[in-house]
């Protein structure tokens, strides 16, 4: 697939959250990620399916047929590792899925409802909904996600934030700048 402006490398981290639901390949509508398409149709194949079964979303047996075939050893036969095979059976099983939409949502508070109702040193409780090389993204209610940077995700050294947080995780944080303007809210979670 080409996105115009959309480098080689930028698109392969990319791709696995990319949902293309009009495209040839109904793979392109699932979280697979490409470099994985070889694996997923091959476990089609072996499960008798064919991609039209996965476009008309008729793969309701696929978890049974990979029980019965073993999971360890279908996994070896693909190359893969078995949580590999089964988030890949979870995707088959609803392309299109936003597994975001299976968070539970936040606290909120009723009084927030926007960046100008935020101030420094308000505590609040959040949503991670995003974790990235450099910090969290946090739901706290008010149309725009805050950011708790690496360094302010608690009192050790981490090499990545995924190693305290998981998308989904309700956390504590603290306001420390909002800026309006440029739509910015900066958080900590630490000293709370």
């Amino acid at each position: 697939m080409s996105v115009p402006k959309l480098g080689k490398k930028a698109f392969e981290q990319a791709a696995g959250f990319m949902r293309v639901s009009e495209s040839d390949n109904p793979l392109d509508n699932t979280a697979v990620h490409p470099e994985s398409y070889t694996a997923a149709q091959k476990l089609l194949k072996i499960c008798d399916f064919a991609a039209e079964d996965l476009r008309a979303g008729q793969l309701q047996t696929l978890p049974a047929r990979v029980a019965e075939k073993g999971e360890c050893a279908l996994a070896a036969e693909l190359g893969i590792g078995v949580p590999t095979l089964r988030d890949m059976v979870t995707e088959l099983l609803k392309p299109g899925r936003d597994p975001r939409d299976e968070l539970p949502p936040p606290m909120l508070r009723s009084d927030l409802l926007d960046l100008s109702d935020l101030k420094p040193d308000m505590v609040l409780e959040g949503t991670v909904r995003n974790v990235v090389d450099f910090g969290a993204f946090i739901d706290i209610g008010v149309h725009q996600d805050g950011l708790v940077h690496i360094s302010r995700i608690c009192d050790r050294f981490l090499k990545h934030p995924s190693e305290a947080l998981r998308v989904g995780d309700v956390v504590k944080v603290k306001v420390l700048e909002v800026d309006a303007k440029r739509k910015r809210i900066s958080l900590t979670m630490r000293d709370i």
